[in-house]
């Protein structure tokens, strides 16, 4: 690990200030930054820690949207009474990020701002219509993902929350790697009962979209109508876990246990 200042921001807008300094990165949870410095793949100049800000944590609910601070835990979603109520299939999927260790660390906002293509969080992003808030704007859920690990945030700019959409009916499924529980293939299916969004994730180099998966459903929500739906090879990841080919192949899988979730 390279050599680093570190920086506890008092408020928002010193951690702004300080992140728009040289090589500076925010820290949330840590869960993907710190390893990537210990294997020195990131040499940031200054580390910003963001864990003191209060303004960044919580979860609010009003029936049409739940609203997560970036800075909440992954823990803390999978244990929100008002998230299980709302949206049962987001606190289900905080519940399947990595081990105990690091739900009790990582960061909703976190997960988003880093758009890892294997990461939970950016299927439920997109799926749900989410609202991305930052300390200088927002972002529509379909603008904020642009690839791999890349998103709409410009230099300084620092998530506050992020506002999910109630859908009628959701969950999530995952094809997941055994030793680090990422999705080899995941898919978010959010139905808001006149309209379908369907999310997949570990596939390509960033979460995205399934739009002829997105029509089936909506003319008729069964697995069977997932499950009819062939995904495309082309432009899918390929590496030792596995080929463009069978995670092709484990859309639809994941796609059509995601609906038979949802409809129990």
């Amino acid at each position: 690990m390279h050599a680093f200042k570190y920086h506890r921001a008092a408020s928002l807008s010193e951690a702004a200030t300080l992140a728009g300094k040289g090589e500076a990165k925010l820290l949330a949870g840590g869960q993907s930054l710190v390893q990537a410095m210990k294997l020195r793949l990131a040499s940031p100049s200054d580390l910003v820690d963001l864990g003191t800000l209060k303004e960044l944590q919580g979860i609010k609910s009003d029936g049409r949207t739940v609203t997560v601070g970036a800075m909440t835990r992954h823990a803390e979603v999978e244990r929100s009474a008002e998230v299980k109520k709302a949206i049962p299939a987001l606190a289900a999927l905080a519940g399947m990020i990595g081990d105990r260790q690091v739900r009790a660390m990582g960061t909703c906002g976190g997960s988003i701002a880093n758009s890892d293509p294997a990461a939970d969080y950016p299927a439920a992003v997109l799926a749900l219509n989410a609202t991305i808030t930052t300390n200088k704007g927002r972002y529509e859920a379909d603008k904020f993902f642009t690839g791999l690990y890349e998103t709409a945030l410009k230099p300084g700019e620092i998530i506050t929350s992020v506002s999910f959409q109630v859908p009628k009916r959701a969950a999530y499924m995952k094809f997941k790697n055994p030793a680090s529980r990422f999705a080899i293939v995941g898919v978010f299916v959010a139905d808001f009962g006149g309209s379908v969004r369907v999310a997949v994730t570990g596939a390509g180099p960033c979460v995205f979209r399934q739009a002829d998966m997105e029509k089936a459903l909506a003319a008729k929500f069964a697995p069977e109508s997932a499950a009819g739906v062939k995904q495309k090879k082309e432009g899918l990841n390929t590496d030792l876990h596995a080929s463009a080919e069978y995670r092709a192949h484990l859309v639809s899988v994941m796609a059509k246990r995601a609906v038979e979730a949802a409809l129990k």
